[in-house]
């Protein structure tokens, strides 16, 4: 018989058992707690080493937290933290509904993505055969949409790892409303494609953006894009009509659009690229001074390479272009357009740094980055100086024609523009962040075709271990910075972009001491070393260096839809 002092202890330790067993249990305070990193938050502020907590996608805190409970730890002891990047300038418009995991700018540190250049995801008219499959150096997608707020929703969709803006095309927007012509816009015509942005906007684009390089919009166009983009808030993003010997016109041009539509104004891929210039570029910054102080808000974005990509269809006059790409193929098998487009070509009537390239001079500088027909796979990462001695060609332009013919008008290239003294100085302006103009690929299968620009891979740890660690161009924190806030402000992020609660848990850890680029020019498939871990709205997307596979990216969506 048990005692009744034992009975009793019994009965309150079964009474205690039950009461733990059925009570709720404590859920830990954080979903994950960042511990012992260097803090790097996004506003150029010297580094602090200290926790970070997030908890439902925001960053919850930020201090001495490591006692504090959470579901999951990051030991980040050697590591930095900073703000998720902001690629203001990416061509991934395609190749996210290819792949949505963004191998190539998660593992860079990339967590949003700002696309649509010139040529944007929509609007797109139904009769507009030619856009029925848009191919790009890496991808093909069938396009069954016309908005492009039916884009952002097949995104949505399909998922992606990455958050994804988007500005309005303006190229796309011309042809929405006129098709494939090069003669100027009528009044109608012109009030049209005002109409056609303001219901981009409403659909969440960040602003209009063009690529003028050889491109019909005239300054009147560009003034009514850009204030149709300003009256929701937008800005004027611009790869200006020439980056060599005509850059101070083209600057002066892109300050006026902004001045007459009163919006900001961005210019793409900063750089001078013809060599007459070359070591000009304080002169380049002044010019944004200049325009700055005449109440224009001007700024721009770079990638940190000598070399551009682009595509030797740019080396066909703008006159070849009247009606679209299959009327350019077809004046290309004519051997007197053939004569008219080399006369422009050698007498230097091309636009910008293109005059550089001519029989004589600036064919070893073109590296042919991918092709599609059988026959030419060998060329991917040949340069044209090759091309042409294979072929036994009397004329160097015959090959260039007979190449974009059998390549369906399309031979995406690297081109040699620029030296690393203007590089350095820009990459130094207060006044310039920083963006890849790269896509979302990865080594194999459709995405890992030809051997693209390295800034697709590296362009961010490049600057980070290069321009940072090993020139000291910069500080740390500014090259931060310039990823970072920078970029959020100027797209209008306001819960990107800097490390603090309630951002939204964007974050990027680190290698200081190791992070740096492996992509070249002859190997460019390779991913970066030194990125640990990316979160992406408080979820893990990069775990040790391994991409998890969760696609936890939204859309931001501009002002006019907010």
């Amino acid at each position: 018989m048990i005692p009744p002092d034992k009975r009793l202890f019994r009965a309150l330790a079964f009474l205690l058992l039950c009461a733990c067993s059925t009570a709720p249990q404590q859920k830990p305070g954080y979903d994950i707690l960042i511990t012992g990193a260097l803090v790097l938050d996004g506003t150029g502020a010297p580094g602090i080493y200290a926790d970070v907590a997030v908890k439902g996608g925001k960053i919850a805190a930020v201090g001495q937290l490591s006692r504090a409970d959470a579901a999951a730890v990051i030991d980040a002891r050697g590591l930095a933290v900073a703000p998720g990047i902001i690629d203001i300038h990416s061509h991934s418009d395609y190749a996210l509904l290819v792949d949505g995991g963004a191998e190539s700018k998660i593992r860079q540190g990339v967590t949003t993505e700002i696309i649509g250049e010139a040529t944007s995801a929509g609007p797109f008219r139904p009769e507009e055969s030619d856009h029925g499959r848009i191919e790009s150096p890496t991808c093909g997608v069938e396009i069954d949409w016309a908005a492009l707020g039916e884009y952002f929703d097949r995104l949505k969709t399909s998922g992606t790892s990455v958050n994804v803006g988007s500005y309005v095309g303006s190229m796309t927007v011309r042809r929405f409303v006129m098709g494939d012509t090069n003669r100027p816009a009528s009044a109608g015509e012109i009030e049209r494609m005002a109409a056609a942005v303001e219901q981009a906007m409403r659909e969440g684009a960040l602003g209009v953006a063009t690529a003028l390089l050889g491109s019909p919009l005239t300054t009147g166009e560009l003034i009514a894009m850009a204030r149709a983009a300003g009256r929701h808030g937008g800005l004027y993003s611009t790869h200006i009509r020439d980056e060599g010997d005509r850059i101070f016109e083209a600057l002066d041009e892109a300050f006026l659009v902004g001045r007459e539509a009163g919006v900001p104004v961005d210019v793409l891929h900063l750089k001078i690229a013809d060599r007459k210039l070359w070591g000009q570029m304080g002169r380049v910054l002044a010019r944004f001074e200049q325009a700055r102080a005449e109440g224009v808000q001007a700024t721009a974005n770079m990638y940190p390479y000598i070399a551009g990509q682009n595509d030797l269809a740019s080396l066909v006059p703008p006159s070849g272009w009247n009606g679209g790409r299959q009327a350019m193929l077809e004046r290309l098998r004519d051997p007197a357009q053939r004569a008219e487009f080399r006369r422009i070509l050698y007498a230097g009537g091309l636009p910008g740094w293109y005059n550089h390239y001519t029989a004589s001079a600036g064919w070893e500088s073109m590296l042919i980055v991918s092709t599609r027909a059988e026959k030419n796979r060998s060329l991917a990462g040949m340069t044209m100086d090759r091309v042409i001695a294979g072929r036994g060609a009397a004329e160097p332009t015959d090959v260039l024609y007979d190449l974009l013919l059998e390549e369906d008008g399309s031979v995406p290239t690297i081109f040699f523009l620029m030296t690393e003294e203007d590089v350095r100085t820009a990459m130094a302006s207060p006044l310039v962040s920083f963006g890849s103009d790269g896509a979302a690929v990865k080594p194999g299968g459709v995405l890992g075709r030809g051997k693209p620009h390295p800034r697709w891979y590296g362009t961010f740890p490049r600057i980070l271990g290069k321009y940072v660690r090993e020139e000291k161009v910069l500080p740390l924190e500014t090259a931060i910075l310039k990823m970072t806030w920078m970029n959020a402000q100027k797209i209008g992020l306001r819960d990107r972009g800097l490390v603090q609660a309630g951002m939204a848990a964007d974050l990027f850890l680190f290698d200081p001491g190791r992070i740096a680029d492996r992509a070249t020019f002859s190997d460019p498939h390779q991913f970066p070393a030194g990125v640990e871990y990316v979160l992406v709205n408080g979820t893990v997307v990069l775990e040790r260096g391994e991409h998890t596979g969760r696609k936890p990216g939204v859309i931001l969506y501009g002002p006019g839809r907010r």
